[in-house]
């Protein structure tokens, strides 16, 4: 491990990490490493080629090999997989399903951990996903674990899906969620699950820019 500052977040979908780190990241001019995006590209790539979610090996070599670029500008940011625009095509329900059983393998877990502690560079990192403080940077200076209701994250996950011009049902992701959550926590392999010293904070009730502020306290109350 390095001595690079990693600020860990990690909750269930739909918690509002995704947003929080981006602001952070943006603040702190730090990198920005979206796990969960990761899983998401694994997932699509493994539909393209036509590769079961169940064919565990055939998954770790996707994982291993995954052709993926994530490209920022003044213009909004975009993922590339196999040179394709795939920003929105990995945010999709079925996506975000099958990347939740992806990940709960190990050899592809395993294919992913390297390349996730390697966005660990100075300045610093801002990790999102769900073990980032547990399994792929136990070091990390500052975690957090971000939570919310069931419903109020199926609430928020609508909202976005439908800004974005996707076709989506609130009962659907809300059943989603719920096993998507069964299925996080109760995986073998690095379940979601709060790291002993992180900081827990339920966003129920919390706007972004209080989320944000609370975070941040956390980080200047550690010299960051």
């Amino acid at each position: 491990m390095n001595n690079t500052p990693v600020i860990a977040i990690d909750g269930p979908s739909g918690s509002g990490k995704g947003t929080i780190c981006k602001l952070l990241a943006q603040t702190l001019g730090y990198h920005l490493l979206d796990s969960g995006s990761l899983y998401r590209l694994v997932a699509l790539a493994a539909e393209h080629h036509g590769v079961s979610m169940e064919n565990e090996r055939a998954l770790a070599d996707i994982a291993a090999h995954l052709d993926v670029q994530f490209l920022t500008s003044t213009e909004g940011d975009k993922v590339l997989l196999e040179g394709e625009d795939v920003s929105l095509a990995i945010r999709t329900e079925t996506v975000g399903m099958n990347a939740s059983r992806v990940a709960s393998l190990t050899l592809v877990r395993k294919a992913l951990e390297g390349r996730q502690r390697a966005f660990s560079e100075m300045p610093g990192l801002v990790a999102d996903g769900r073990d980032m403080g547990t399994v792929i940077f136990p070091q990390a200076c500052i975690k957090v674990f971000l939570t919310a209701s069931a419903e109020e994250r199926a609430k928020r996950r609508y909202k976005q899906l439908k800004s974005k011009g996707l076709n989506a049902s609130l009962a659907d992701i809300l059943v989603d969620i719920q096993q998507r959550d069964d299925r996080d926590q109760n995986r073998s392999v690095a379940p979601l699950k709060p790291a002993a010293d992180a900081v827990q904070i339920d966003c129920t009730h919390m706007g972004i820019d209080e989320v944000e502020q609370k975070v941040m306290t956390l980080i200047r109350n550690r010299g960051l």
